[in-house]
């Protein structure tokens, strides 16, 4: 008869990445303590292993949790690996081509979005950012993907919590927001003008949206360069992106 091994530390040490994970503003030793049924000390035995190898990070004013470069690391690697690199880099590379914009594909990562690949424009000024950096989750068309694709509570409890003005047109009022995540639902894709960054213009929309694994693709371009008519071509251009690598996906869904 075999043998069932079992890794208890192992087990342990995923529920506290788990639950970190899913924390917005990241878990002190306490609250994992009291969620988990552990005693404060596993639980800190745990957050040290854990910070040791890069996998969590401590925020120094709040104490608390997030997880750190170390399991991106991971989640990169797998991604390239994984279908959805597969079918989103040919295509990212199209909707480049097609519309002159920079596009990326990030993940959701707590309040954050992480970059996981990233196609240039061809054009002579562009904007860019490296693979594993990070944007916040509010910030512009992408904000408004996530957090459409999220339950309504849970995403009205995030807004109501304040909505950062990171430019002059940044959407600051919750019950405008709401309506725009509205109109994200409705059409499948978010945009946003200069919200996030002066002069910038962006669309964004979900990938492998029934699954909840927080995917989007999104493309970014100077409003100089975007046209109210070309704005409306970019948002069509990645809604048709994102239904492209969703349909090649449709099988894993």
């Amino acid at each position: 008869m075999p043998t069932k091994y079992q890794a208890p530390s192992v087990r342990k040490a995923f529920l506290v990445l788990r639950l970190i994970s899913k924390a917005n503003q990241g878990a002190g030793i306490s609250q994992l303590a009291n969620s988990l049924g552990m005693s404060k000390g596993t639980v800190y035995g745990i957050i040290r292993a854990l910070e040791e190898i890069g996998a969590l990070i401590r925020d120094p004013t709040s104490k608390k949790y997030t997880l750190g470069p170390t399991l991106f690391e991971l989640g990169k690697s797998a991604y390239t690996r994984l279908d959805l690199g597969k079918a989103a880099r040919p295509v990212m590379k199209n909707l480049m081509e097609r519309t002159g914009a920079s596009v990326f594909v990030g993940i959701l990562n707590g309040q954050r979005v992480t970059i996981l690949d990233v196609v240039e424009s061809n054009q002579d000024l562009k904007i860019t950012a490296p693979r594993g950096s990070t944007i916040p989750l509010l910030a512009g068309a992408t904000g408004k993907v996530f957090l459409a694709a999220m339950d309504r509570v849970r995403a009205e409890r995030i807004i109501r919590k304040g909505l950062p003005r990171f430019t002059d047109h940044s959407v600051t009022d919750p019950e405008q927001y709401i309506l725009e995540l509205e109109a994200t639902r409705k059409n499948g894709y978010a945009v946003d003008d200069e919200e996030y960054i002066a002069g910038v213009r962006a669309a964004a929309a979900p990938l492998q949206p029934k699954q909840g694994k927080g995917y989007a693709i999104w493309a970014v371009g100077f409003k100089s360069a975007l046209s109210d008519e070309k704005m409306a071509e970019l948002a069509s251009a990645t809604l048709e992106a994102a239904r492209n690598i969703n349909g090649q996906l449709k099988d894993q869904l």
